[in-house]
């Protein structure tokens, strides 16, 4: 069953990581996940632009090696980028020096503070020891773009129908999302600057106290 919205008894279960950033603006934090990709990625950053929005890309690292400049590009475009792992390891079942090694990895070529675990899935032990180096990044809004079994307009909704103010949205600049994405995204944009929204990046210092203070 596909829940595009993060039920609040996960968020307080997992009250150290990062689901929402409610500072009391209206502000949402668009986030992509999985990219840099050289069909993809560009196209975002144009849509973006065109609405005057800033975004966080949580980044792969062997991704990062091949489209280099690809990666500099959404830094000097004012995004800010995280760390998404160097070979898109699920953390459930990865063993856990395996794990930090492949996120360290990543991090000689991102530089990032923040880490978002892929798929979401990640064992206690590894949250516990990540934190002490990163801002584990969740989400309160999941497009579901990569789902091949929805529609792009279904993707759409999943976003506006449950934003609201410091929500923090997943989207994907990759092949797989990349036809419901493009559909959803600019439509998102122009819905929720219609509602007095702007759209920040994540800052790069953050800790669990921020994640209390969204609640």
């Amino acid at each position: 069953m596909i829940t595009a919205k993060t039920p609040f008894i996960l968020k307080k279960i997992y009250y150290s990581l990062i689901w929402d950033l409610n500072n009391g603006n209206k502000e949402v934090f668009l986030t992509f996940d999985d990219g840099p990709n050289p069909d993809i990625t560009p196209r975002v950053i144009e849509i973006l632009d065109k609405y005057d929005a800033k975004a966080t890309f949580f980044t792969i690292g062997r991704n990062i090696e091949r489209y280099h400049d690809l990666f500099k590009l959404l830094i000097q475009s004012g995004h800010s980028v995280g760390n998404h792992t160097f070979s898109h390891l699920k953390g459930w079942v990865t063993p856990n020096v395996e794990y930090y090694s492949d996120i360290e990895l990543a991090n000689t070529l991102i530089k990032s503070s923040l880490f978002r675990p892929p798929y979401g899935k990640i064992k206690r032990s590894q949250l516990k020891y990540l934190r002490m180096f990163y801002s584990i990044i969740m989400w309160d809004v999941m497009s579901y773009d990569f789902e091949q079994n929805i529609t792009g307009e279904k993707c759409l909704q999943n976003v506006i129908g449950n934003v609201k103010q410091g929500s923090i949205i997943v989207f994907h600049d990759s092949p797989k999302a990349s036809e419901r994405m493009i559909h959803a995204l600019p439509r998102t944009l122009e819905f929720l600057k219609e509602h007095g929204y702007c759209f920040k990046p994540i800052p790069q210092r953050l800790s669990y106290l921020d994640a209390f203070k969204s609640g």
